[in-house]
């Protein structure tokens, strides 16, 4: 395990021997990170955080908590994951705001997902398998496995397959320039499938 010097690990936090936790980066009690990941600087991962295999989080990112988040996932930099869906600092009757004032809620992102610099994901939402967020995009809505969603409020502009580039128009669907992955489209165009996987 490679933890920089300056960085917060909680000692409640139960991380692979082979992650990389590079400086000023916080990871909070109950949090999980499986093999191989690496969290950049000045990241934050939230207490019961979970986060998969092989996942690159970049600088700046802030995984609130009950994020899960699954294997291969790619999060850029200052990527934000909300998790309170009526913020305020104080109550109704002005009191401070606690945490049993509200109930937190958790972003999902599925196997192979990215996430472009600077998007914000607006919980509770699930980024699907293989799709892509684009940068600066908020996330409001769930994206569909293989979308390429993008703007304010996100929505989807493209198909992309596995190796991230956007797939090409055939006369049955849809085909992957880079693997030859072929995909149909379901009736209404809310989402793909991937036929000769």
């Amino acid at each position: 395990m490679a933890i920089h010097p300056t960085a917060t690990v909680d000692e409640r936090a139960e991380l692979d021997p082979s992650v990389v936790i590079w400086s000023g980066t916080s990871v909070r009690e109950s949090a999980v990170i499986g093999a191989g990941t690496s969290l950049g600087q000045n990241a934050y991962v939230g207490p019961g955080v979970r986060i998969g295999a092989d996942c690159k989080i970049q600088n700046g990112a802030m995984i609130y908590e009950p994020a899960v988040v699954a294997d291969g996932v790619f999060i850029g930099p200052r990527v934000v994951f909300t998790n309170d869906r009526n913020p305020r600092a104080v109550n109704p009757d002005g009191s401070p705001k606690s945490a049993s004032d509200w109930t937190p809620v958790g972003v999902t992102v599925e196997y192979g997902a990215s996430i472009g610099a600077g998007a914000v994901c607006v919980a509770p939402v699930t980024i699907g398998t293989w799709s892509t967020v684009a940068a600066g995009a908020v996330v409001t809505k769930d994206v569909a496995p293989f979308a390429v969603v993008a703007g304010v409020p996100a929505k989807r502009i493209a198909w992309v397959g596995r190796a991230g580039v956007v797939l090409e128009r055939t006369d049955g669907g849809w085909r992957c320039p880079v693997t030859g992955d072929d995909f149909v489209e379901n009736e209404d165009g809310s989402s793909i499938r991937m036929v000769n996987a």
